[in-house]
């Protein structure tokens, strides 16, 4: 891939909005300068005279920065069943044949390959995953995209931007709660990415962006299609989860809801297609509920009116956290429930009992998923749950090492290997068939917190 960036020449021209700036933000994760606005419409424009976005999404040095966070990524191949190292070595003779069509408009990507993800509840979620090549290309228009059009939203998103988390929509909605707007209006759109209306979306792009080549070639990745099961199925509408780009034409669409709500003067947080909206009373509620339909159906999308409701904000659901009032009526967070469900159904699937791993290796299975787990719900205050997750965690590690041990007399060798009195160790092995019910006794008293923590199991408490 490196061969394939030097033969690629440099632009003059828009040295630091083609190279530098791009390069900078993606190097840092953080938003670059504000852009130069067009004005009548605050939208970002390119620099009169200079080289166009697509020349600066194609420069050496953006590319450069693009392949390498599409390698961190890492992510599995394509249509074209070709992987990193495979895609690289085919960049390197192939790159200046696709750069030529790149910038002459002739350029056709091709279809994402369908992956269904199953959620927690059975449902599944369908992934569109591009080619290497597709992410590379789509990451490059990233890097010059989104230093210009991010500044321009509104500051109540806080799902895939530069510098921002979904702590800080939660932070925001604890705080809307906190000074006295009780109710919130929680919207759930119905398949949202399935059904964005490309029109509408290139429409919004093009208020934003003054290059018909990004245009073009955003409108032919939208318009690609998807591969399933060997058969393209043609797409005309939606843009499916999986591409670089995919994030910021969601908050593209989306920012013109942010903006209504802003002009007339609505706290509220949004996190991708995940809208609350903290009002005073139920009657307000209501009204904020009809706008809401409204502009939705503006955009030709749906609310799935099952799932949105007009009601406390207290015990609701928000990306996977609840809020509830300690004395005092000081707002703080929870895990939800759901989350909590998730978390344990993750570590069952993680756990299997006949995966047939040692304990040391189903640890260090977990500690990925424990670390980040704790990371993301970092805001909840309530210790009890944490301590409670803990301990069922560590009932079913020793449930599974019981189903290890299995026969009496393994099982009556191992605890006495690990310090257990003769008596102990007998009634545990006498009672070797029940494993959930036998883990939550005398086996306690050699599998301790600290065994567990010798062994690199991270503590949730």
């Amino acid at each position: 891939m490196s061969k394939a960036m030097r033969q690629m020449p440099e632009r003059s021209g828009r040295a630091s909005a083609a190279r530098g700036e791009p390069a900078r933000d993606l190097a840092s994760d953080e938003a670059s300068g504000p852009p130069r606005e067009h004005q009548g419409t605050g939208s970002a424009k390119s620099k009169a005279g200079a080289g166009s976005l697509l020349e600066a999404a194609l420069t050496r040095e953006n590319l450069r920065v693009a392949w390498k966070r599409v390698k961190a990524n890492k992510g599995a191949a394509g249509v074209d069943g070709l992987d990193i190292e495979q895609t690289a070595a085919m960049l390197q003779t192939e790159w200046p044949k696709i750069r030529q069509t790149l910038l002459a408009g002739r350029y056709r990507p091709e279809p994402v390959r369908r992956v269904m993800i199953p959620k927690p509840d059975g449902s599944q979620r369908e992934l569109g995953i591009p080619t290497v090549v597709d992410r590379l290309i789509q990451q490059a228009l990233l890097q010059v995209l989104q230093p210009l059009i991010d500044p321009t939203f509104s500051e109540h998103s806080h799902g895939f931007r530069p510098g921002r988390r979904a702590h800080d929509a939660v932070k925001a909605a604890r705080a809307y709660v906190q000074s006295g707007k009780r109710v919130v209006v929680d919207v759930d759109l119905a398949k949202f990415f399935d059904r964005v209306n490309h029109d509408i979306l290139i429409d919004r792009l093009g208020r934003r962006i003054d290059d018909a080549g990004v245009i073009r070639l955003v409108r032919a990745y939208l318009n690609a299609g998807i591969m399933d099961g060997g058969v393209k199925v043609d797409r005309h509408m939606g843009t499916p989860q999986g591409g670089p780009l995919s994030p910021l034409l969601a908050n593209v669409l989306l920012d013109e809801v942010d903006k209504a709500l802003e002009a007339r003067g609505y706290g509220f947080a949004r996190y991708a297609d995940d809208c609350n909206v903290y009002v005073g009373s139920m009657k307000a509620g209501q009204r904020v509920m009809g706008l809401l339909r409204k502009l939705y159906a503006g955009l030709k999308l749906q609310i799935n009116e099952a799932k949105s409701a007009v009601c406390s904000a207290l015990g609701r659901k928000f990306l996977g956290y609840e809020l509830w009032a300690a004395p005092g009526w000081v707002v703080k967070c929870a895990v939800a429930y759901k989350a909590q469900a998730d978390f344990k159904a993750r570590i069952r699937r993680l756990t299997r009992r006949s995966c047939g791993r040692s304990m040391e290796q189903l640890v260090q299975r977990l500690r990925p998923y424990l670390l980040g787990w704790k990371g993301y719900f970092g805001l909840a205050q309530t210790p009890k749950i944490w301590r409670a997750l803990d301990k069922w965690l560590r009932h079913r590690l020793r449930a599974i090492q019981l189903k290890h041990w299995k026969h009496s007399a393994t099982i009556h060798r191992e605890m006495k290997a690990l310090g257990a009195n003769d008596a102990a160790a007998k009634q545990v092995a006498g009672n070797s068939r029940r494993w959930w019910r036998n883990s939550d006794g005398l086996l306690k008293s050699v599998l301790t917190i600290a065994h567990f923590d010798r062994l690199g199991l991270p503590r949730l408490s």
